[in-house]
């Protein structure tokens, strides 16, 4: 991972606006909290809702292969004991190391954590509870020798309810339960990176996996049989989550944004700031500081000239973005292991993983 300096939006000023509210960021998780857990470590990385808790990782220095774990209600303060280990450290993982959790469907368990095995290949797995954990091993010799970049579960069943997988390399994988990997797109070399899943707000795509690369500066939308859409002019974009339809209705503290902000802490922006952009795609850029959120709209239609891309940023965190989710009522539902009806298909579930999770390059 390499620190970035501040970019400019120009490249964005012949863009239309879109009328998008501001969003504001607060501390969720203390930097020195983590810090306290981790051996003096506290440059974030990945971070997950996992239903009960929140599930983190960190980058660099002491305890990179340890993950820490944190109460629905964060850490905000400096305070020992909010924030503790989860699970023993990943033997041999370095590196940035990417985290995920199952929503319960497809045949994962409610909860589990899915981690990037960092460099040295493939992915490793932990219960809810942090008590049993191990590499888990798919079936493609390819993916477990590469770099995992993110990992995103399917809400909706197009990938049939599958956990989506990006690597540095630039290929996605889609992975069952089982462990049995199929290849279903091939970036060329672009590392590809944060993923999630557009709601039907996004009409002809609904359903398909969105995932932001950096090195193409932009995101791309992939189906289910690997055709591909590039929307393109979004600098350094490092992770993209979509504003779940259903994003504020229950009135829970903890339905909102949540944002690593490497290399410092984890940032927290609530639910009713979205309320002008349900549906739209938030795509993190990734500067050093004051790294900028981006809104991507549909507008109807197929193809790149089908979306919009806000050339203001809608909101900023202090330093550099990383990993990034949304949680709604309708994912802390969707933890029991409860799916949506068939007739309320893509009506809104949230988990994003801005995929996320320091970098996820």
């Amino acid at each position: 991972m390499r620190l970035r300096r501040s970019a400019s939006l120009l490249g964005l000023l012949l863009l239309p606006t879109l009328m998008v509210h501001a969003v504001s960021f607060s501390t969720f998780v203390n930097g020195t909290a983590i810090s306290n857990t981790e051996s003096g470590n506290q440059a974030t990385i990945g971070f997950a809702y996992a239903g009960n808790k929140f599930v983190g990782s960190v980058y660099f220095g002491n305890d990179n292969n340890q993950l820490y774990q944190t109460p629905l209600s964060g850490c905000p303060t400096s305070g020992s004991g909010c924030v503790t280990t989860f699970g023993n450290p990943i033997s041999g993982a370095s590196s940035e190391l990417y985290v995920s959790a199952s929503i319960g469907l497809g045949g994962f368990a409610n909860g589990a954590v899915y981690v990037s095995n960092g460099p040295q290949g493939g992915l490793y797995d932990f219960s809810n509870d942090g008590t049993s954990q191990g590499v888990f091993t798919t079936t493609s010799s390819a993916l477990n020798s590469d770099y995992v970049k993110g990992i995103a579960f399917d809400p909706y069943g197009e990938f049939g309810n599958a956990m989506l997988v990006s690597t540095n390399s630039g290929k996605i994988y889609s992975v069952t339960s089982g462990g049995a990997a199929t290849q279903v797109f091939d970036s060329n070399g672009q590392v590809v990176e944060g993923m999630d899943f557009a709601t039907s707000a996004w009409g002809a795509y609904a359903g398909d996996l969105v995932v932001a690369s950096e090195s193409a500066g932009g995101v791309y939308i992939i189906d289910s049989h690997g055709n591909s859409t590039f929307i393109g002019g979004i600098t350094e974009a490092e992770e993209v989550g979509i504003v779940p339809l259903d994003l504020g209705q229950s009135g829970s503290p903890v339905e909102g944004f949540y944002a690593a902000n490497y290399p410092i802490d984890v940032q927290f922006a609530s639910a009713s700031q979205f309320a002008g952009m349900l549906g739209d795609a938030v795509v993190s850029q990734e500067f050093g500081t004051n790294a900028t959120f981006l809104d991507v709209h549909y507008n109807g239609g197929t193809g790149a000239g089908a979306f919009t891309v806000n050339p203001v940023a809608i909101g900023s965190i202090p330093n550099q973005a990383e990993d990034g989710i949304f949680v709604t009522q309708t994912l802390i539902q969707d933890q029991a292991g409860t799916p949506e009806p068939a007739t309320l298909l893509l009506m809104g579930s949230g988990l994003l993983v801005i995929g996320r999770r320091l970098r996820r390059k």
